[in-house]
């Protein structure tokens, strides 16, 4: 087997980063710092390039970062949310490889040997591998190596390290300090008091001297490093609903300011798609409110505590331009009663997803929407009910013939068990005088009589008719009549 590891030096201060830098890569990122320890002493857990710049570390006393800095960004650490972007990334994994792991709280691991065939080789899955992370918004370091636990020390070694083979493994580990092994600190601090710094004087000591001093664990540890004991690891298995949260550090009024945050959102629904090889059919915009905001007009009302934007597809989909795009439309349309203070994003219909297909020498320009991205936008922007379809029902009354339905709802065009004449393009909504005294008959009769049981009777012969201009149009007469005054009910294209 060979394993990647996805190494993520700094996935807190990303997961911050990501719902709060703007989209305006123009601008300068306000410095910004994560907070943890205890309330008596608070101390910088890890800083933005902007922080850093201005002497902000890692490490430092909060009381000191604020005589240095006063107005730079204060962010409490949460743990959750590290855990919550942990199995995030696992679920993106997930697209590369079916056995993934988490790795610690820094890395996850995916066996990538099973891939290559799909994927091309290493640097290429690799290159794809990286693509998608700078596109998330998360920094790492990535290496490759036959033990999981090997790639992980690997990565934080040095970045891009890629072995293929047992043989050369010890060798490279060799080098490497046992404090970068992730061994635990008791081992580290007992080997370094004996001396024992490196990987390789590790290597070469006794097992049952060692064993003796330090216990087996460390053994055990040191055989899964290099591939002499099985490693086994529980899997990561992707949940069957996508829930996701962004809260924003400052309250929202309108819409435009909720984009940058709602594409962050489905885009993570998009990787999460991606590792499922799923779509989605239905998703829920949750805009949360701040109830305790707003002018006097809107707390004297009672302001909800939470808006859905619903945004249904009539077709499974995981594009994210086209997603983001239904959504943004979607959104645009719905009021904003209160203040929103978080997002959240609900996609509980994940069906199978099927790519559609395209001629190989398609004709169609560039810039031309397939029909069902056409629809799909449509529908978002003009609202669910301006969108129908023509249904077929067994009524032969041309006003009765077809009628309007829901194209969620309906498949395709049923097929008509009886063979009927030409019918025009284009039905009047009524029937109108057709004052033509030259008119031509290129077909007909065709005699409909019916609609007595339900009051809406009629008797009339239609004929396909040529008028003086050329057009061809769908004209009646009285039943059993040939004369009279035609009436007019149809063009034919």
């Amino acid at each position: 087997m060979l394993w990647a590891c996805v190494l993520l030096p700094r996935l807190a201060l990303d997961g911050v980063l990501r719902r709060c830098t703007s989209s305006d890569t123009s601008k300068v990122d306000p410095p910004l710092a994560l907070i943890t320890g205890p309330a008596q002493k608070r101390v910088l857990l890890d800083a933005n390039a902007s922080a850093r710049a201005a002497g902000l570390y890692p490490g430092q006393p909060l009381l000191a970062a604020q005589a240095l800095l006063p107005d730079f960004i204060a962010v409490p650490h949460d743990p959750r949310e590290d855990h919550r972007l942990r199995r995030f990334l696992a679920a993106w994994a997930y697209r590369y490889s079916s056995m993934v792991s988490l790795e610690g709280d820094d890395a996850i691991v995916l066996e990538v040997q099973g891939s290559l065939g799909l994927f091309g080789p290493w640097p290429r899955l690799e290159r794809l591998l990286r693509d998608d992370l700078r596109t998330l918004g998360f920094q790492h370091r990535i290496a490759m190596a036959p033990t999981p636990l090997a790639a992980c020390v690997l990565a934080a070694a040095q970045d891009g390290l890629a072995l293929a083979e047992t043989t050369h493994l010890r060798s490279a580990l060799g080098r490497l300090p046992i404090r970068d092994a992730r061994v635990d600190e008791t081992s580290v601090a007992t080997l370094a008091a004996m001396g024992l710094h490196k990987l390789r004087q590790l290597f070469t000591l006794p097992r049952a001297a060692l064993a003796r001093r330090l216990g087996p664990s460390l053994l055990a540890h040191m055989d899964r490093l290099v591939g002499d004991s099985p490693d086994p690891r529980e899997l990561y298995r992707p949940p069957d609903a996508f829930i996701e949260r962004i809260e924003l550090n400052y309250e929202i009024s309108h819409h435009p300011a909720l984009l940058f945050p709602l594409r962050r959102l489905v885009n993570d629904l998009a990787a999460y798609l991606a590792g499922r090889d799923g779509g989605v059919q239905r998703f829920v915009i949750v805009l949360e409110h701040d109830r305790q905001s707003g002018d006097a007009e809107t707390t004297r009302r009672e302001v909800p505590a939470e808006t859905d934007v619903v945004v249904g597809l009539l077709g499974a989909e995981r594009d994210p331009a086209r997603l983001f795009d239904l959504a943004r439309a979607r959104l645009e349309r719905t009021s904003i009663p209160a203040p929103v203070r978080a997002l959240r994003l609900v996609a509980r219909e994940l069906p199978p997803f099927v790519p559609a297909g395209r001629d190989l020498f398609d004709a169609r320009p560039a810039q031309a929407l397939p029909w069902d991205a056409l629809r799909e936008r449509l529908r978002a922007r003009l609202g669910g009910d301006a969108l129908y379809q023509l249904h077929v029902e067994h009524d032969p009354r041309p006003e009765q013939a077809q009628s309007r339905a829901n194209p969620m709802a309906l498949g395709k065009w049923p097929a008509s068990e009886n063979r009927l004449p030409p019918r025009p393009a284009w039905l009047l909504p009524r029937p109108m005088p057709l004052r033509d005294h030259h008119l031509k008959i290129l077909a007909g009769p065709e005699r409909i009589e019916s609609g007595w049981w339900d009051g809406g009777d009629v008797r009339r012969d239609y004929y396909v008719v040529q008028t003086t201009l050329g057009q061809r149009a769908w004209a009646f007469l009285p039943a059993g009549s040939s004369e009279g005054a035609w009436m007019l009910h149809g063009w034919f294209a």
